[in-house]
Formats: C-alpha cells, structure tokens, sequence
C-alpha cells in the first residue's frame, strides 16, 4: 500500500483536520466569532457596583449622623432606632412590582423562609448593638470601632466564602486590632473619673458595638453564601428579596421589643421635649428609614456582585467621612490617641486595597492567557488507522 505524499484536508465545521502516516494530527480553529472586547462587556457592570457604591457611602454616612442627632437632642429609646433601621422595607415594594411585574408566586421562597427569618433576627441584635454603641460613644469612635468590620469579615470569609487569607490581609487585620485596642485604652481615659456610670456606660458602648461590628460581619459572609450556594439567581430581585423579607422580619422583632421593654411609653414625652420640635423628630426617623434602606441596596449589592470583603472595603471608606463630620457638627474631640488609632485604621484600609489591586492584576494576566491559548494551535498525539 503506497503512502500518500501528500495530507488530505477534511473541512468541518469549524476544524481543519490534516491526516498523513505521522501520528500526529494538527487541530485549528478556522473561523472565530467576533468578541467585544472585555472593557466594553463591563462597562455596565462597573456602572451596577459604582451605582452600589455610591448608594452605600451615601447611605450609612447620612444614616449616621440622623441616628447621632437623634441622640444628641433627646432621643433616647434604643429600641426606636433600632426600628427605623429596618422600617423601610415597604419602600422596595415599587422596585419588586417593577422588576417582577408579571412574577407568579415562586415556590422556592418557601424554602428561603427559614433563611430570611434567621437573617431578619441576626439584624435585629445587630441594630439593637449599634444602638447601644451610638447612644454611649462619640461618633468619631464609634465610627472608628466599626473599622474592626473588615477584620472579622476577612476571617469569616476566610471559613466561609473560600476568601484567601493573604500576608496583606493577615497585617490589615493586625493593625486594625491595634487600633481598637487604641480606642479600647483611651475610651478610659477620656471619661471624668467622678462619674462612674457614664464611664461603664462608655466601657459598655465599645463592648456593644465591637459585638455588632463581628456579628454583622458574620451576616454578610452568610449573605455571600446564600447567594452563591443556596438562592443561586442572578437578579436584582435576588437582592431586593433578601433586602425586603429579612428587614420585615427585622421590623416585626423591633416592635415586639418596643413593646416589650415599655419603651413605647416614653415615645409621646420623647416626641415633645425634643429639642428641634416634633416635627424635627419626625423628620429624622423619617429619614432615617430611608438613608438604611439606600445604605443596605448599595451593601447587598456589592456583595452580590462582588463579595462580602469588598462591600466592607467600601464601608471602611466611611469612617474618616463620618469622624470629620462629627467634629464639625457634634464637636467630638479627636485627641492624640484617636488620630493614631485612625492612622492605622487608614494604613489597615491601604493594605487590603493593595491585596485587591494584586488579585485583580493577577486575574486579568490570567484572562489574557486564556484568550491568547484558544487561538494556538493544539497537537494531540495519535495512531493513524
């Protein structure tokens, strides 16, 4: 049998197939689609995040300084603030009827009840913690404190969402545990040491809010998980229901501790000797509601698009926001101590943001890689018959 001098070409739909006596056969790509270019294919994801982040900066700076407000010029029922963190949810019904307007009932969200009951009661202990935290802390450290957020985070994420635990990540955490120890030590100092409750008070706001620092860390990495492992949509609706039914919930629980604990008795006297009026009482709770439902699109948010770290990166932004507005508003003093502790919390920030910067230039080498290996040419050893 003669061996034929030259290969015969066999044309496929979209290979060419060179067969001869060596065994080895030549595989090629003929024709290749025409690919928008990555930039342009984000572009309206970066609009979404940037959109989220926008919403989230916004949000709990503006939430923030209501809630300080509200303490400042008479407020004073935890359980109150603690509601209007949550009370908002109806002002996601035109966004659901929008975005699902023809949505029959889903039989799955009878399966997400369980889910977003225990979200809804997690929130609550975390409002009714934050409450505390602001009612007996300085805003500027309160805020400060809350900078420990992206610590916990960046350990529950770790366990939780596969989140690698870099040397970066791991001097972050380090340096924001120096620096709530700063605050920790100074919180002492910068009480008058004649008025013991108001000192135990302050002891117990920074217990406070570290306790809802860490436990609303644990929530957003368990929202990152239910997203990823259990709801598995990739929908706005999926953000808006997870905003909606645990913030429901959320509500129901705040009103049963309203209630509970008789402070709706001191509503109606809290209302009257409210130093900017009633209708500036009003107005604040108001607000209130709508600047942490703003605040909490933009969080859930870049959490589904992104991660649960991000949208704590994104949150730590806040804090010199919020510390420098509340020494022009509240006149809170930021002394030697705060300022190093502040110092670090920004060099603990920079650290992780580095992280990220590396991750995403080694994610798009990777890309490149990929893109410039399907248009090589592949050898696959085989036997001609």
């Amino acid at each position: 049998m003669e061996i034929d001098q030259e290969p015969q070409l066999q044309k496929s739909d979209n290979k060419i197939m060179l067969n001869s006596d060596i065994n080895i056969i030549m595989v090629t790509t003929t024709t290749q689609q025409p690919q928008q270019h990555p930039r342009f294919k984000n572009y309206i994801w970066w609009f979404r995040v940037s959109l989220y982040i926008i919403f989230l900066l916004a949000g709990q700076s503006s939430s923030l300084l209501l809630e300080r407000l509200y303490y400042d010029k008479g407020g004073n029922s935890k359980w109150m603030i603690s509601f209007v963190q949550s009370a908002g949810f109806p002002l996601l019904l035109p966004l659901i009827f929008y975005f699902k307007p023809h949505a029959k009932f889903d039989n799955n969200k009878t399966k997400y009840f369980t889910l977003y009951i225990g979200f809804g009661i997690l929130l609550t202990g975390v409002y009714l913690m934050y409450s505390y935290g602001l009612q007996y802390l300085p805003l500027s450290t309160f805020s400060l404190i809350c900078s420990t957020e992206l610590a916990f985070n960046a350990l529950f994420s770790y366990f939780l969402n596969s989140q690698k635990f870099t040397a970066l990540i791991f001097n972050s955490v380090f340096l924001l545990t120096m620096s709530t120890s700063l605050l920790a030590v100074d919180s002492i100092s910068d009480q008058d040491s004649s008025t013991d409750l108001r000192k135990e008070n302050y002891i117990l706001g920074f217990l406070f809010t570290l306790c809802a620092c860490a436990t609303f860390s644990l929530y957003l990495a368990l929202v990152q998980f239910s997203f990823e492992k259990i709801i598995k949509r990739q929908t706005f609706s999926a953000i808006l229901d997870m905003q909606f039914y645990p913030s429901f919930f959320a509500t129901c629980a705040c009103v049963i501790g309203l209630f509970a604990s008789g402070e709706w008795k001191i509503l109606d006297k809290e209302k009257k000797e409210f130093v900017n009026g009633k209708v500036s009482y009003i107005m604040t709770l108001l607000c209130c509601c709508v600047t942490w439902q703003i605040c909490y699109i933009g969080m859930l948010g870049l959490v589904f698009e992104v991660s649960s770290l991000f949208a704590n990166i994104i949150g730590s932004l806040v804090l010199p926001l919020v510390s420098t507005l509340s020494v022009l508003f509240f006149h809170d003093k930021i002394d030697g101590v705060k300022s190093i502790a502040l110092m670090l919390a920004i060099w603990g920030f920079l650290s992780y943001i580095y992280q990220h910067y590396l991750d995403d230039k080694k994610a798009k080498v990777e890309d490149h890689c990929l893109e410039v290996s399907r248009g090589e040419i592949e050898v696959i050893p085989s036997l001609l018959n």
